[in-house]
């Protein structure tokens, strides 16, 4: 039986196929102005396809030590992991310790991370904190204070929450204590929710960029965004690398070498996305209905 395809739906499309062109053309746009040619961007003829494409702006920036690029990319990634891995410990951990409804007070403790999350003390008495701490121009800074997301505990919460008591009853007759219930069985079913808020946590890390400006004074700390920044700002002069160079007989400008900078920076986590795409939806929904 043949599928009666109406005019709405062949609309319907049209105007998804627009929406989702619309949004991919700017990612597509400085991709093609990464492997362009310089003379091509000078002329504006990179529009809709590259001119000339070549992977030298790419080389270069990757290259030369004098930008800080590779530096920049390999803090953000060393911050991304190591604070995304000790979040979802410590935001799992609190969160199944609130579900649990033999804990006494719990509901005082839930009350105390909503109120910090709902007023929060701002960037002085922030700083002051963290320098009597120790954490100003420590790498630490990246990690311990973005340890758990108050969001993202009330949400890894109410999927425990929704969880059967029969699983832990079951899991004590078997001998389990309550540290393997937490580390084997619910840490089983949990992973569609903490698959979802790793990626929230690992864009939330990777895309910092007031935490290390303030508190990273050290240009050998700094990350990928900060550092993006000073080049973008600082493009065209000739005290910097990102002016027009001629590199392997190929021209390269500061459109180019912008364009190749802000792709490098997107891409790990562009390219994390679709191997946990498939938890996603499900993780979303089952955490927040619950």
């Amino acid at each position: 039986m043949r599928t009666k395809i109406s005019l709405f739906d062949i609309c319907n499309n049209l105007f998804l196929l627009l929406v989702a062109l619309v949004c991919t053309y700017p990612f597509l746009y400085i991709f093609f102005l990464s492997i362009s040619d310089g003379r091509s961007i000078a002329s504006g003829d990179v529009v809709f396809f590259p001119k000339n494409p070549n992977l030298e702006a790419y080389q270069y920036i990757l290259t030369n030590s004098n930008l800080g690029i590779f530096r920049g990319l390999l803090n953000s990634g060393i911050y991304t992991v190591v604070g995304t891995i000790v979040a979802l410990m410590i935001t799992y951990m609190t969160a199944y310790v609130l579900s649990r409804k033999q804990i006494k007070g719990r509901f005082v403790i839930m009350s105390l991370f909503v109120f910090t999350w709902v007023f929060e003390a701002g960037i002085i008495p922030a700083y002051i904190v963290l320098n009597k701490l120790g954490f100003v121009d420590n790498w630490l800074v990246m990690i311990i204070p973005n340890a758990i997301n108050v969001q993202f505990l009330i949400i890894t919460k109410t999927f425990l929450d929704g969880l059967p008591p029969e699983l832990e009853e079951a899991a004590k007759i078997d001998g389990a204590n309550d540290f393997q219930i937490m580390s084997r069985v619910f840490l089983a079913i949990s992973k569609p929710i903490l698959a979802t808020i790793g990626v929230f946590y690992a864009v939330f890390i990777w895309n910092q960029y007031l935490m290390p400006l303030i508190y990273l004074q050290s240009p050998d700390l700094q990350t990928i965004q900060v550092m993006l920044k000073r080049l973008v700002i600082s493009s065209g002069d000739s005290n910097t690398a990102f002016r027009t160079i001629i590199q392997n007989g190929v021209m390269l400008n500061p459109g180019n070498l912008k364009a190749a900078a802000i792709f490098v920076a997107m891409m790990p986590i562009v390219l994390v996305y679709p191997f946990v795409q498939k938890y996603f939806k499900k993780g979303i929904l089952i955490g927040s209905v619950k």
